[in-house]
C-alpha cells in the first residue's frame, strides 16, 4: 500500500468509534422508544460510568473529560428524572456518590438487550473467529488505554 492510499485509511480510532456511535444510536433509539426518552446523549455518557457501588462527581467528570460543573450540570439533571440517587459516600462523610436509581436500572435494563443484539448482529457479519480476534484485541488494547479499568 502506498503512502497515498495509507492516507485515505480511517485511523484505528476512528475504526474503532464507528461501530461504536452505531450501537450508541441504537441504545438511544431503544431508549427512546421505551419511554426513556428524556435521556440525552450527553448524559448517557456521564451515567455509563456510574460504578456499582457508586462514584463521586469529581471521578465522572475526569472520566468523561469534561469539567466538574458540567458534570454537576448532567447529574443534576439525571437526578432529576429519577436515573439517579446522590447518595453519602461511606469512606468519607463530607462526600456524596452518584448511584444509578431504579428508573436508571430499567434503562440499563434495556440497553443491555440492545448491545447483545448489536453485538449478536456484528458476528454474524465477522464471523465467530474474526469476532473473537477482534474482541481480543480489542481487550488488549484497553490495557493501554483504559485508565479507569
Amino acid at each position: 500500500m502506498g503512502e497515498e492510499s495509507a492516507r485515505e485509511q480511517p485511523n484505528l480510532g476512528l475504526l474503532c468509534f464507528f461501530p461504536y456511535r452505531a450501537m450508541e444510536a441504537r441504545v438511544m433509539k431503544a431508549l427512546a422508544e421505551a419511554g426513556f426518552d428524556d435521556i440525552t446523549l450527553a448524559q448517557s455518557r456521564v451515567f455509563q460510568r456510574i460504578g456499582r457501588e457508586g462514584t463521586r462527581v469529581t471521578d465522572l467528570a475526569e472520566q468523561a473529560r469534561i469539567s466538574k460543573q458540567t458534570a454537576t450540570f448532567l447529574v443534576d439533571q439525571l437526578e432529576r428524572a429519577g436515573y439517579v440517587e446522590r447518595v453519602p459516600d461511606p469512606t468519607d462523610a463530607r462526600a456524596r456518590l452518584v448511584r444509578i436509581a431504579a428508573r436508571g436500572h430499567a434503562g440499563v435494563a434495556v440497553a443491555r438487550v440492545v448491545e447483545a443484539e448489536v453485538e449478536a448482529e456484528w458476528i454474524r457479519h465477522l464471523g465467530k473467529r474474526d469476532a473473537g480476534h477482534l474482541r481480543r484485541a480489542l481487550t488488549r488494547l484497553r490495557e493501554i488505554t483504559d485508565p479507569y479499568q
